[in-house]
């Protein structure tokens, strides 16, 4: 089971936002023993608290979240204290351990030992060495990784609000961070107990479920924080439960009472509705200055993200040089392949983030793929989404339920045509074909590269709009100026672009 699986199930069940640490500090367990008979020595005791502790809290929290530095401290012992937490905890309930990595030598390692041989389902990350840091975390799926955004260290003010407060450091990451992984496998942890701080956090990140790591005073306090970090559906924040209650006397009495506080101020919130479906897109902040000019900013960042991202799937081997017969029948000199993002979940993930401004315009019930490189990419749109998959089958089976197309739809439904590369148009047209047979409406189409050439006039005539995310001009200009192709190269890519492939057989309709 996947941790966002996972956490979300552990959320209903036990109807709470409420997690746990499990940190043996010496502190609190002098004050622990203090109200618990029992002696021995340090590691004793605090095998008795954490089992207390979580016996007293499964049934009241969604989350345990212990801090990896308490456990290291204690040598050896430590560790292995740690793997008797891992048996303690209900396999259920999701374990975060706070560890704040960030050391990139480190972290093939460190992802392995954590995920697959301590079995913890999410990590804690310090964002600061970029996005590197975060993924060899991501490479597996079924786990998560936490991002710090901000700290509630008073001395950490200069630098997380620094320059200013109009376009502080923290608000950077948040919103680079939430480019390096899904809201179901990156989450962000926002260490503060002031609302505004909270409610910024969460206009830049509507999507993701943020952690919240300091503590309230009073229930004035707790309240305007649920209001500043709840997300449309009333749910996406985490809360810890305070320190206080973890080493007094009716420690589960007073859990319940603090989860049922929650869900009551939860019950009354009215900051959104749950049925939504929007596509996610980094929030466009408003600054003191030109809002014109912080267009062309932004847009200037998207730039470049975008040319990085065609110089990584350079590097992959996405496009190859030599004679490839197309599936139009056209004989060219080089090869765009990109099934093999596949094999590399954050390639692949910043893939389907390139995708997000063409359909970010568009109105659709379903995505349509085309059998059969872009269906791993509708697919992952489908879920970044939260829209419906469907497609129509290349051939249909004599056996089986012989269906044109696979996947539940209405008639009359509105779907958008998601495809990776256009070159002659004539495998989009069979699949719009196929689902307009159907009953579906098609309107747009989206692919990652149009490949030059009229395909995109070819669709227009036909009364579709086709939205591409970049051309071989494009392509070509970045990969010569990186220093990834020769002159030679970059001519033979130009040689195709708006024209007859010069070396060609008779093209198919």
């Amino acid at each position: 089971m996947s941790f966002f699986v996972k956490l979300t199930e552990a959320m209903a069940s036990r109807q709470s936002l409420l997690i746990t640490g499990l940190d043996p500090n010496p502190e609190m367990l002098q004050t622990w023993t203090r109200h618990n008979t029992g002696s021995g020595s340090f590691l004793a005791q605090a095998r008795r608290w954490i089992k207390a502790v979580i016996e007293a809290t499964s049934d009241s929290v969604c989350a345990y979240k212990p801090s990896l530095g308490f456990y290291q401290a204690l040598g050896p012992i430590g560790i292995e204290l740690l793997r008797e937490v891992r048996e303690l905890v209900p396999l259920e309930l999701p374990l975060i351990l706070d560890a704040k990595h960030g050391d990139l030598n480190t972290s093939s390692a460190l992802a392995h030992y954590l995920f697959r041989d301590l079995g913890v389902d999410a990590v804690t990350l310090s964002p600061l060495a970029g996005q590197d840091i975060a993924a060899p975390f991501l490479l597996y799926p079924d786990r998560a990784v936490v991002l710090t955004c901000h700290s509630s260290n008073p001395s950490s003010r200069v630098v997380q609000h620094h320059p200013d407060e109009d376009d502080p450091l923290y608000i950077t990451i948040v919103r680079e961070t939430q480019r390096w992984g899904t809201p179901e496998h990156l989450l962000l942890e926002v260490g503060t107990s002031d609302p505004a701080v909270l409610a910024r956090v969460r206009r830049e990140a509507p999507e993701r479920f943020l952690i919240l790591r300091s503590l309230w005073g009073e229930e004035e306090r707790l309240e305007a924080l649920l209001k500043a970090g709840l997300n449309a559906s009333a749910d996406g924040l985490l809360l810890p439960l305070p320190q206080h209650l973890l080493v007094e006397e009716g420690m589960a009495a007073g859990t319940r009472a603090l989860r049922r506080q929650i869900e009551t101020m939860r019950a009354h919130w009215e900051g959104g509705t749950a049925d939504r479906c929007d596509l996610w897109l980094p929030a466009q902040r408003v600054d003191a200055g030109s809002v014109e000019q912080q267009r062309l900013e932004d847009q200037h960042v998207d730039d470049q993200r975008l040319d990085e991202l065609l110089v990584d799937l350079f590097d992959i081997g996405c496009l190859l040089f030599g004679e490839y017969v197309q599936a139009s029948g056209a004989v060219f000199n080089y090869y765009i392949d990109l099934r093999r993002i596949i094999s590399d979940p954050n390639l692949f993930h910043r893939v389907l983030h390139a995708y997000a401004e063409p359909l970010g315009h568009l109105k659709f019930d379903r995505i349509a793929g085309i059998p059969y490189g872009s269906l791993p990419t509708a697919t992952g749109l489908s879920l970044q989404l939260h829209v419906p998959l469907i497609y129509p089958r290349k051939e249909v089976k004599a056996h089986g339920a012989r269906r044109l197309i696979e996947g539940d739809f209405e008639e009359g439904e509105t779907v958008v045509v998601v495809d990776d590369i256009l070159i002659t148009g004539g495998s989009v047209l069979e699949g719009i074909g196929k689902l307009e047979s159907s009953g579906l409406k098609v309107r747009d189409v989206v692919v990652f590269i149009d490949h030059g050439g009229n395909a995109s006039g070819r669709l227009a005539s036909a009364g579709y709009t086709c939205h591409a995310v970049v051309g071989i001009e494009r392509i070509t200009s970045v990969l010569r100026a990186a220093g990834r192709l020769s002159q030679q190269q970059a001519d033979l890519l130009a040689e195709h672009t708006g024209a007859v492939p010069a070396k060609a057989v008779q093209a198919t309709a």
